[in-house]
Protein backbone atom coordinates (compact mmCIF):
# COMPACT_ATOMS: atom_id res chain seq x y z
CA UNK A 1 0.00 0.00 0.00
CA UNK A 2 0.87 3.58 -1.05
CA UNK A 3 1.24 6.39 1.02
CA UNK A 4 -1.15 8.44 -1.06
CA UNK A 5 -3.32 4.95 -0.72
CA UNK A 6 -3.25 4.82 3.08
CA UNK A 7 -3.99 8.29 3.81
CA UNK A 8 -6.78 9.08 1.12
CA UNK A 9 -8.58 5.98 2.65
CA UNK A 10 -8.02 7.25 6.58
CA UNK A 11 -9.43 10.29 5.40
CA UNK A 12 -12.58 9.11 3.84
CA UNK A 13 -12.98 6.61 6.71
CA UNK A 14 -12.61 9.66 9.37
CA UNK A 15 -14.80 12.23 7.56
CA UNK A 16 -17.64 9.09 7.68
CA UNK A 17 -17.21 9.21 10.82
CA UNK A 18 -17.32 13.36 11.74
CA UNK A 19 -14.15 13.96 12.69
CA UNK A 20 -12.61 17.10 11.78
CA UNK A 21 -9.42 18.22 9.81
CA UNK A 22 -7.00 19.35 12.44
CA UNK A 23 -8.24 16.06 14.62
CA UNK A 24 -7.48 14.23 11.93
CA UNK A 25 -4.08 15.35 10.85
CA UNK A 26 -3.21 14.89 14.61
CA UNK A 27 -3.82 11.56 14.47
CA UNK A 28 -1.85 11.18 11.60
CA UNK A 29 1.34 12.91 13.08
CA UNK A 30 0.74 10.55 16.41
CA UNK A 31 0.87 7.71 14.13
CA UNK A 32 3.72 7.98 12.46
CA UNK A 33 5.92 10.04 15.15
CA UNK A 34 5.23 6.37 16.87
CA UNK A 35 6.43 4.28 13.71
CA UNK A 36 9.41 6.21 13.40
CA UNK A 37 10.10 5.98 17.04
CA UNK A 38 10.17 2.22 16.59
CA UNK A 39 12.64 2.14 13.76
CA UNK A 40 14.81 5.40 14.96
CA UNK A 41 14.00 5.64 19.04
CA UNK A 42 14.17 9.24 18.76
CA UNK A 43 11.94 11.45 16.83
CA UNK A 44 12.78 15.01 17.58
CA UNK A 45 14.61 15.64 14.70
CA UNK A 46 12.01 14.44 11.93
CA UNK A 47 9.49 16.52 10.53
CA UNK A 48 5.87 15.59 9.44
CA UNK A 49 3.99 16.64 6.56
CA UNK A 50 0.97 15.76 6.01
CA UNK A 51 -1.50 16.89 3.56
CA UNK A 52 -5.27 14.79 3.66
CA UNK A 53 -7.02 16.66 1.17
CA UNK A 54 -4.43 15.14 -1.27
CA UNK A 55 -3.08 11.89 -0.05
CA UNK A 56 0.28 13.69 0.12
CA UNK A 57 2.84 12.62 2.93
CA UNK A 58 6.07 13.82 3.36
CA UNK A 59 8.88 12.81 6.64
CA UNK A 60 11.94 14.42 6.91
CA UNK A 61 15.14 13.22 9.09
CA UNK A 62 17.50 16.21 9.95
CA UNK A 63 20.96 15.41 11.06
CA UNK A 64 23.85 17.44 11.36
CA UNK A 65 27.13 16.54 9.65
CA UNK A 66 30.17 15.45 11.71
CA UNK A 67 33.73 14.63 11.12
CA UNK A 68 34.50 10.73 10.93
CA UNK A 69 36.31 11.05 13.76
CA UNK A 70 34.10 12.97 16.33
CA UNK A 71 32.76 11.35 19.61
CA UNK A 72 29.50 12.70 18.64
CA UNK A 73 28.87 10.62 15.56
CA UNK A 74 26.61 7.96 17.27
CA UNK A 75 24.28 10.65 18.27
CA UNK A 76 20.45 10.34 16.74
CA UNK A 77 20.73 13.67 14.91
CA UNK A 78 24.45 13.40 13.76
CA UNK A 79 25.93 12.14 10.04
CA UNK A 80 29.10 11.46 9.28
CA UNK A 81 30.82 13.32 6.84
CA UNK A 82 31.32 10.29 4.57
CA UNK A 83 27.45 9.26 5.08
CA UNK A 84 26.78 12.46 4.20
CA UNK A 85 28.23 12.88 0.76
CA UNK A 86 27.10 9.77 -0.36
CA UNK A 87 23.37 11.92 -0.08
CA UNK A 88 25.34 14.91 -1.61
CA UNK A 89 29.16 14.93 -2.30
CA UNK A 90 29.94 18.82 -1.75
CA UNK A 91 28.65 18.37 1.99
CA UNK A 92 30.61 19.50 4.14
CA UNK A 93 31.04 19.50 8.38
CA UNK A 94 28.53 21.42 10.31
CA UNK A 95 25.75 21.68 7.59
CA UNK A 96 22.47 20.15 8.13
CA UNK A 97 21.48 17.18 5.72
CA UNK A 98 17.50 16.97 5.03
CA UNK A 99 16.76 13.43 3.78
CA UNK A 100 13.26 12.15 3.11
CA UNK A 101 12.42 9.15 4.59
CA UNK A 102 9.70 7.40 2.38
CA UNK A 103 7.14 5.23 3.90
CA UNK A 104 8.06 1.92 2.32
CA UNK A 105 11.39 2.51 4.58
CA UNK A 106 9.58 1.59 7.55
CA UNK A 107 8.56 -1.68 5.50
CA UNK A 108 5.02 -3.04 4.84
CA UNK A 109 4.40 -4.88 8.24
CA UNK A 110 4.91 -1.37 9.60
CA UNK A 111 2.58 -0.05 7.02
CA UNK A 112 -0.05 -2.61 7.60
CA UNK A 113 0.06 -1.95 11.47
CA UNK A 114 0.00 1.50 11.17
CA UNK A 115 -3.31 1.49 8.96
CA UNK A 116 -4.84 -0.78 11.65
CA UNK A 117 -3.78 1.82 14.38
CA UNK A 118 -5.52 4.74 12.14
CA UNK A 119 -8.80 2.81 12.03
CA UNK A 120 -8.38 1.85 15.63
CA UNK A 121 -7.93 5.63 17.05
CA UNK A 122 -10.50 7.12 15.09
CA UNK A 123 -13.14 4.36 16.85
CA UNK A 124 -11.52 5.27 20.09
CA UNK A 125 -12.10 8.98 19.69
CA UNK A 126 -15.22 8.25 18.03
CA UNK A 127 -16.42 6.21 20.79
CA UNK A 128 -14.88 9.73 23.35
CA UNK A 129 -17.21 12.23 21.40
CA UNK A 130 -20.53 10.45 21.53
CA UNK A 131 -19.54 10.09 25.39
CA UNK A 132 -19.08 13.48 25.35
CA UNK A 133 -21.93 14.63 23.46
CA UNK A 134 -24.25 12.37 25.50
CA UNK A 135 -22.85 13.81 28.93
CA UNK A 136 -23.36 16.99 27.96
CA UNK A 137 -27.22 16.24 27.31
CA UNK A 138 -28.01 14.53 30.22
CA UNK A 139 -31.86 15.17 31.22
CA UNK A 140 -32.38 16.10 27.46
CA UNK A 141 -35.20 14.99 25.70
CA UNK A 142 -33.98 12.80 22.26
CA UNK A 143 -36.20 10.64 20.07
CA UNK A 144 -34.95 7.53 18.86
CA UNK A 145 -36.19 4.71 16.70
CA UNK A 146 -36.86 1.36 18.19
CA UNK A 147 -34.88 -0.77 16.44
CA UNK A 148 -34.57 -4.02 19.08
CA UNK A 149 -36.64 -5.22 21.74
CA UNK A 150 -35.00 -7.46 24.32
CA UNK A 151 -36.34 -8.80 27.60
CA UNK A 152 -34.40 -6.51 29.77
CA UNK A 153 -33.99 -3.91 27.12
CA UNK A 154 -35.33 -1.97 24.05
CA UNK A 155 -32.51 -0.75 21.92
CA UNK A 156 -32.95 2.64 19.74
CA UNK A 157 -31.10 4.94 16.78
CA UNK A 158 -30.92 7.90 17.31
CA UNK A 159 -30.72 11.18 14.53
CA UNK A 160 -27.02 10.11 14.04
CA UNK A 161 -27.02 6.19 14.11
CA UNK A 162 -26.07 5.82 17.51
CA UNK A 163 -27.10 2.98 19.96
CA UNK A 164 -29.05 3.73 23.02
CA UNK A 165 -31.03 2.14 25.49
CA UNK A 166 -34.26 2.26 27.72
CA UNK A 167 -33.70 -0.50 30.12
CA UNK A 168 -36.65 -2.50 31.66
CA UNK A 169 -36.50 -0.63 34.80
CA UNK A 170 -37.13 2.90 33.08
CA UNK A 171 -39.92 1.96 31.07
CA UNK A 172 -43.58 2.99 31.41
CA UNK A 173 -44.85 -0.30 32.44
CA UNK A 174 -47.44 0.34 30.30
CA UNK A 175 -45.16 1.02 27.59
CA UNK A 176 -45.43 -1.42 23.93
CA UNK A 177 -42.70 -0.90 21.75
CA UNK A 178 -43.32 -1.86 17.69
CA UNK A 179 -40.23 -1.74 15.38
CA UNK A 180 -39.79 1.12 13.39
CA UNK A 181 -41.33 3.28 16.08
CA UNK A 182 -40.34 6.93 17.10
CA UNK A 183 -39.83 6.84 21.30
CA UNK A 184 -39.55 9.91 23.02
CA UNK A 185 -37.46 9.84 25.90
CA UNK A 186 -34.74 11.99 28.52
CA UNK A 187 -30.89 10.99 28.28
CA UNK A 188 -31.11 9.50 32.25
CA UNK A 189 -26.92 8.61 32.50
CA UNK A 190 -23.98 7.69 30.54
CA UNK A 191 -21.84 5.09 31.80
CA UNK A 192 -18.29 3.55 29.75
CA UNK A 193 -19.02 -0.13 29.61
CA UNK A 194 -15.68 -2.22 28.35
CA UNK A 195 -14.58 1.32 26.87
CA UNK A 196 -17.45 1.75 24.82
CA UNK A 197 -20.23 4.25 25.51
CA UNK A 198 -23.26 2.95 27.06
CA UNK A 199 -26.36 5.68 26.85
CA UNK A 200 -29.29 5.02 29.24
CA UNK A 201 -32.48 6.76 28.24
CA UNK A 202 -35.61 7.01 30.79
CA UNK A 203 -39.54 7.11 30.41
CA UNK A 204 -40.00 6.90 34.13
CA UNK A 205 -37.70 9.81 35.29
CA UNK A 206 -39.03 12.75 36.71
CA UNK A 207 -37.01 14.49 34.85
CA UNK A 208 -38.83 13.79 31.65
CA UNK A 209 -42.32 14.68 33.12
CA UNK A 210 -40.66 17.98 33.52
CA UNK A 211 -39.23 18.52 30.29
CA UNK A 212 -42.27 17.27 28.60
CA UNK A 213 -44.28 20.18 30.19
CA UNK A 214 -41.46 22.39 28.83
CA UNK A 215 -42.42 21.54 25.48
CA UNK A 216 -45.93 21.73 26.19
CA UNK A 217 -46.02 24.72 28.22
CA UNK A 218 -44.12 28.01 26.74
CA UNK A 219 -44.17 29.38 29.84
CA UNK A 220 -42.46 26.97 31.32
CA UNK A 221 -39.83 26.85 28.53
CA UNK A 222 -39.54 30.25 28.87
CA UNK A 223 -39.20 30.45 32.71
CA UNK A 224 -42.57 32.68 33.54
CA UNK A 225 -43.52 29.41 35.33
CA UNK A 226 -41.08 27.25 37.22
CA UNK A 227 -41.50 23.50 38.46
CA UNK A 228 -40.62 23.25 41.81
CA UNK A 229 -40.81 19.72 42.34
CA UNK A 230 -42.56 16.14 40.13
CA UNK A 231 -42.73 13.08 42.07
CA UNK A 232 -43.99 9.53 40.07
CA UNK A 233 -45.50 6.63 40.26
CA UNK A 234 -44.69 6.12 36.01
CA UNK A 235 -48.17 5.42 34.16
CA UNK A 236 -50.29 5.98 37.39
CA UNK A 237 -50.00 9.05 38.85
CA UNK A 238 -47.99 12.14 39.04
CA UNK A 239 -47.97 15.39 41.11
CA UNK A 240 -45.83 18.32 39.53
CA UNK A 241 -45.73 21.61 42.03
CA UNK A 242 -45.74 24.76 39.87
CA UNK A 243 -44.99 28.79 40.78
CA UNK A 244 -45.45 31.82 38.89
CA UNK A 245 -43.21 34.87 39.77
CA UNK A 246 -45.74 37.15 37.82
CA UNK A 247 -49.51 37.69 39.48
CA UNK A 248 -50.57 37.83 35.80
CA UNK A 249 -50.45 33.79 35.41
CA UNK A 250 -52.21 31.07 36.78
CA UNK A 251 -49.13 28.62 36.80
CA UNK A 252 -52.09 25.45 37.07
CA UNK A 253 -54.51 26.86 34.37
CA UNK A 254 -51.20 27.55 31.92
CA UNK A 255 -50.16 24.40 32.51
CA UNK A 256 -53.73 22.26 32.00
CA UNK A 257 -53.80 24.92 29.07
CA UNK A 258 -57.66 25.28 27.61
CA UNK A 259 -59.85 22.18 28.16
CA UNK A 260 -57.15 20.85 29.33
CA UNK A 261 -55.01 20.72 25.98
CA UNK A 262 -51.77 21.10 27.13
CA UNK A 263 -52.07 18.32 29.78
CA UNK A 264 -53.28 15.85 27.37
CA UNK A 265 -50.78 16.14 25.27
CA UNK A 266 -47.95 14.96 27.73
CA UNK A 267 -50.92 12.51 29.65
CA UNK A 268 -50.88 10.47 26.27
CA UNK A 269 -47.22 10.37 26.02
CA UNK A 270 -47.04 9.09 29.77
CA UNK A 271 -49.48 6.34 28.73
CA UNK A 272 -52.74 7.72 30.51
CA UNK A 273 -50.93 8.82 33.74
CA UNK A 274 -53.31 11.04 35.80
CA UNK A 275 -51.10 14.42 36.88
CA UNK A 276 -52.18 16.17 39.40
CA UNK A 277 -51.10 19.97 38.59
CA UNK A 278 -50.64 21.91 42.06
CA UNK A 279 -49.76 25.49 43.16
CA UNK A 280 -46.71 26.08 44.62
CA UNK A 281 -46.42 27.93 48.56
CA UNK A 282 -44.13 28.37 51.09
CA UNK A 283 -47.19 27.97 53.43
CA UNK A 284 -47.02 24.13 54.75
CA UNK A 285 -50.00 23.77 55.83
CA UNK A 286 -51.52 24.80 52.80
CA UNK A 287 -49.33 23.09 50.74
CA UNK A 288 -50.23 19.48 52.18
CA UNK A 289 -53.87 20.71 51.82
CA UNK A 290 -53.13 21.25 47.48
CA UNK A 291 -50.97 18.26 48.08
CA UNK A 292 -53.46 15.49 49.28
CA UNK A 293 -56.20 17.46 46.78
CA UNK A 294 -59.08 16.44 46.03
CA UNK A 295 -59.31 15.32 49.52
CA UNK A 296 -60.84 18.08 52.23
CA UNK A 297 -58.66 18.07 55.05
CA UNK A 298 -60.68 19.31 58.34
CA UNK A 299 -57.43 19.99 60.33
CA UNK A 300 -53.48 19.55 60.38
CA UNK A 301 -51.11 18.79 62.92
CA UNK A 302 -47.07 19.43 62.08
CA UNK A 303 -44.24 17.68 63.27
CA UNK A 304 -41.39 19.12 62.40
CA UNK A 305 -39.18 17.36 64.20
CA UNK A 306 -39.82 14.27 63.28
CA UNK A 307 -41.02 15.34 59.26
CA UNK A 308 -44.31 13.86 59.98
CA UNK A 309 -47.79 15.37 59.23
CA UNK A 310 -51.12 14.06 61.46
CA UNK A 311 -54.09 15.15 58.63
CA UNK A 312 -57.81 14.94 59.98
CA UNK A 313 -60.44 14.19 57.57
CA UNK A 314 -64.21 13.18 57.26
CA UNK A 315 -64.85 9.05 56.92
CA UNK A 316 -66.02 9.88 53.36
CA UNK A 317 -62.42 11.62 52.21
CA UNK A 318 -60.48 9.22 53.82
CA UNK A 319 -60.70 7.29 50.76
CA UNK A 320 -59.86 10.29 48.38
CA UNK A 321 -56.54 10.93 50.63
CA UNK A 322 -55.16 7.70 50.01
CA UNK A 323 -55.94 7.25 46.43
CA UNK A 324 -56.12 3.97 44.27
CA UNK A 325 -53.23 1.51 46.08
CA UNK A 326 -52.28 4.57 48.47
CA UNK A 327 -51.04 6.28 45.69
CA UNK A 328 -52.34 9.88 46.50
CA UNK A 329 -50.77 9.79 49.66
CA UNK A 330 -47.58 8.51 48.96
CA UNK A 331 -47.01 10.91 46.17
CA UNK A 332 -47.98 13.65 48.36
CA UNK A 333 -45.35 12.39 51.10
CA UNK A 334 -42.95 12.61 48.65
CA UNK A 335 -44.13 16.05 47.46
CA UNK A 336 -43.88 17.87 50.50
CA UNK A 337 -40.76 15.91 51.69
CA UNK A 338 -42.91 14.14 54.94
CA UNK A 339 -44.35 11.35 56.24
CA UNK A 340 -48.14 12.22 55.95
CA UNK A 341 -50.53 10.05 58.36
CA UNK A 342 -54.39 10.01 58.03
CA UNK A 343 -56.73 9.96 60.65
CA UNK A 344 -60.70 10.01 61.04
CA UNK A 345 -62.76 12.73 62.62
CA UNK A 346 -64.64 11.22 65.11
CA UNK A 347 -68.22 12.02 66.66
CA UNK A 348 -70.09 10.88 69.02
CA UNK A 349 -71.95 8.19 66.65
CA UNK A 350 -68.45 7.02 65.19
CA UNK A 351 -67.33 6.77 68.85
CA UNK A 352 -70.06 3.33 68.52
CA UNK A 353 -68.42 2.11 65.28
CA UNK A 354 -66.29 -0.95 65.36
CA UNK A 355 -63.07 -1.47 64.16
CA UNK A 356 -62.61 -4.26 61.04
CA UNK A 357 -59.64 -5.81 63.01
CA UNK A 358 -62.39 -6.89 65.70
CA UNK A 359 -63.95 -9.10 62.83
CA UNK A 360 -60.77 -11.41 62.10
CA UNK A 361 -62.76 -14.15 63.04
CA UNK A 362 -65.30 -13.80 60.53
CA UNK A 363 -64.07 -12.15 57.93
CA UNK A 364 -60.46 -13.10 56.30
CA UNK A 365 -57.32 -11.30 57.03
CA UNK A 366 -56.90 -10.40 53.20
CA UNK A 367 -59.91 -9.03 52.94
CA UNK A 368 -59.54 -6.68 55.42
CA UNK A 369 -56.73 -5.57 54.33
CA UNK A 370 -58.18 -5.45 51.08
CA UNK A 371 -60.74 -2.77 52.53
CA UNK A 372 -58.48 -1.02 53.90
CA UNK A 373 -56.19 -0.20 51.42
CA UNK A 374 -59.06 2.38 50.06
CA UNK A 375 -59.44 3.95 53.82
CA UNK A 376 -62.06 1.56 55.13
CA UNK A 377 -60.75 0.71 58.24
CA UNK A 378 -64.36 0.89 60.86
CA UNK A 379 -67.59 -1.03 60.36
CA UNK A 380 -69.41 2.09 59.75
CA UNK A 381 -67.17 2.88 57.08
CA UNK A 382 -67.69 0.25 54.99
CA UNK A 383 -71.45 0.26 55.99
CA UNK A 384 -71.43 3.52 54.34
CA UNK A 385 -71.10 2.64 51.26
CA UNK A 386 -72.80 0.36 48.67
CA UNK A 387 -72.35 -3.36 47.37
CA UNK A 388 -71.61 -1.55 43.91
CA UNK A 389 -69.47 1.34 45.19
CA UNK A 390 -67.35 -1.59 47.54
CA UNK A 391 -67.01 -4.12 44.46
CA UNK A 392 -66.09 -0.91 42.04
CA UNK A 393 -63.36 0.13 44.09
CA UNK A 394 -61.84 -3.04 45.62
CA UNK A 395 -61.19 -5.97 43.93
CA UNK A 396 -63.41 -8.47 46.06
CA UNK A 397 -66.23 -10.57 44.25
CA UNK A 398 -69.82 -9.58 45.00
CA UNK A 399 -70.70 -12.58 46.96
CA UNK A 400 -67.82 -11.68 49.48
CA UNK A 401 -69.23 -7.90 49.56
CA UNK A 402 -72.12 -9.61 50.71
CA UNK A 403 -71.20 -11.74 53.19
CA UNK A 404 -69.10 -8.69 54.73
CA UNK A 405 -71.76 -6.42 54.93
CA UNK A 406 -73.99 -9.32 56.51
CA UNK A 407 -71.37 -10.02 59.02
CA UNK A 408 -71.23 -6.05 59.62
CA UNK A 409 -74.81 -5.44 60.07
CA UNK A 410 -75.41 -7.79 62.92
CA UNK A 411 -73.20 -5.94 65.18
CA UNK A 412 -75.36 -3.37 65.13
CA UNK A 413 -78.54 -5.38 64.74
Amino acid sequence: MDTSTLIESFAEFAKQKNIDRPTMIRILEDVFRNMIRKKYIEDDNFDIIVNADKGDLEIWRFREIVDDDSEDIWDHDKISLTEARKIEPDFEVGEEVAEEIHLEDFGRRAVTTARQTLIQKVKDLEKDILYQKYKDIVGEIIVGEVYQILSREVLLIDSEGNEVSIPRGEQIPKDRYRKGENVKSVVHKVDMVNGSPKIILSRTSPVFLERLFEQEVPEVYDGLITIKKVVREPGERAKVAVESYDDRIDPVGACVGMKGSRIHAIVRELQNENIDVINYTENLELYIQRALSPAKITSIKVDKDNSRVAVFLQPDQVSLAIGKGGLNIKLASKLVGMEIDVFRETNESQEEDVDLDEFSDEIESWVIDELKRIGLDTAKSVLNLSKEELVRRTDLEEETVESIINVLKKEFE
